[in-house]
């Protein structure tokens, strides 16, 4: 039994924010019905590399029952009607009002089901100068500025993951959470909205203040805009490696074991953070200099003697081979399929991820 066991969460979902949200909820044994288009959450087509099947969607749909609703059609309205009537939380990321228009204002939930957890997941919520604009994960990126402080210096990037969809996903789940604990103390459900533009802007807080205070951040690539030394150096046999050093005490124990010269740690140049930045270009070119005197290996053992922090640049490949790798395997209609693990642990729980559903598993009631 998990945390959630006994809830059950429908979810008119597609794509990749809303999945994210109740396959969390999944994981912690609620019984997520996934509500799908005759034709099948478009994620399913995003790609075939998970044994002919979407990455996005194996990853994202484990432990769901798929069913597919005309909503429509009034058998669908209908049939949605009957199962909102027995559930206690309600996912969507329809497009705004859309829910609305089928028959399903957020007046008539409330009134009709006054326990029931409503979330609807947008692009800029529900109100507001673009709230009836489409929007994805990359879009959002660009738009709430994100991709300016991301990639080097000649040009915006596009962060290599949805990360503006997952954000959102993990907000869903946590205020749904809230809702649940309150219920349990009120009896009163919720209706709750998460906005994709809402949840970007707050990640980028301090890039904001920095901006509103003068300090504008620039696109620094493998770098830390306030912090120094704080980036990628590459070993003489072309290993990259990435450093960070976050105090001044750091500084001089780097200096002292890593760069074999102590005076550096009270060199005027280099003797605080807010100096380092300043003078960034000697910095980097003294730390730089040294590991041109190691193999990648070596750098990493000879950091670690300093205390230092470090990680290598690694690539997929990489991460595929990784030591600390933990892993779950899910079944999923054209066999196992194994991915990284949730972060979260348990310790007096052993979690059991469910299924990947095809395509309306979930029978229509007799």
């Amino acid at each position: 039994m998990g945390p959630l066991d006994g809830l059950r969460v429908v979810s008119i979902e597609q794509a990749v924010a809303a999945p994210f949200c109740t396959s969390r909820l999944a994981d912690a044994g609620a019984e997520v019905i996934k509500i799908e288009r005759p034709e099948g959450d478009f994620a399913r087509g995003y790609d075939d590399v998970a044994k002919g099947q979407s990455s996005y969607f194996v990853w994202l749909n484990r432990g769901k029952q798929s069913r597919t609703l005309d909503l429509t059609s009034d058998e669908g309205r209908e049939a949605l009607s009957d199962l909102l009537a027995e559930s206690d939380v309600l996912v969507q990321n329809l497009k705004r009002g859309a829910l609305a228009r089928l028959g399903f204002p957020f007046e008539r939930l409330a009134r009709e089901f006054p326990r029931l957890i409503t979330c609807s997941i947008s692009g800029y919520g529900e109100n507001g100068p673009m709230a009836d604009r489409k929007a994805y994960d990359l879009l959002i990126q660009a738009e709430s500025g994100l991709c300016s402080i991301t990639g080097g210096p000649s040009e915006p990037a596009r962060v290599g993951i949805s990360i503006v969809d997952i954000a959102t996903g993990a907000t869903a789940q946590t205020a749904i959470l809230e809702a649940l604990i309150r219920r349990g103390v009120t009896g009163r459900g919720a209706n709750i909205s998460v906005s994709m533009f809402d949840v970007m802007a707050d990640w980028l807080t301090v890039p904001l203040l920095n901006h509103e205070g003068g300090k504008s951040p620039k696109r620094v690539g493998l770098s830390h805009p306030s912090i120094a030394p704080y980036g990628v150096f590459t070993a003489k046999d072309g290993a990259q490696i990435l450093i960070s050093i976050q105090s001044d005490r750091e500084w001089i124990k780097l200096c002292k074991v890593f760069l074999g010269d102590p005076g550096l740690g009270t060199d005027p140049r280099f003797t605080s953070n807010v100096a380092r930045v300043s003078n960034r270009a000697a910095t980097d070119a003294v730390v730089g200099a040294r590991f041109k005197d190691f193999t990648g290996d070596e750098a990493v053992e000879a950091l670690l003697s300093a205390d230092v922090a470090v990680a290598r640049v690694n690539d997929m490949a990489g991460l595929a081979a990784h030591p600390h790798l933990r892993r779950i395997t899910v079944d999923t209609p054209n066999g196992p399929v194994s991915y990284p693990a949730p972060g979260a642990v348990w310790d007096d729980e052993s979690r059991e991820y469910g299924p990947v559903p095809g395509l309306a598993e979930l029978e229509e009631p007799e």
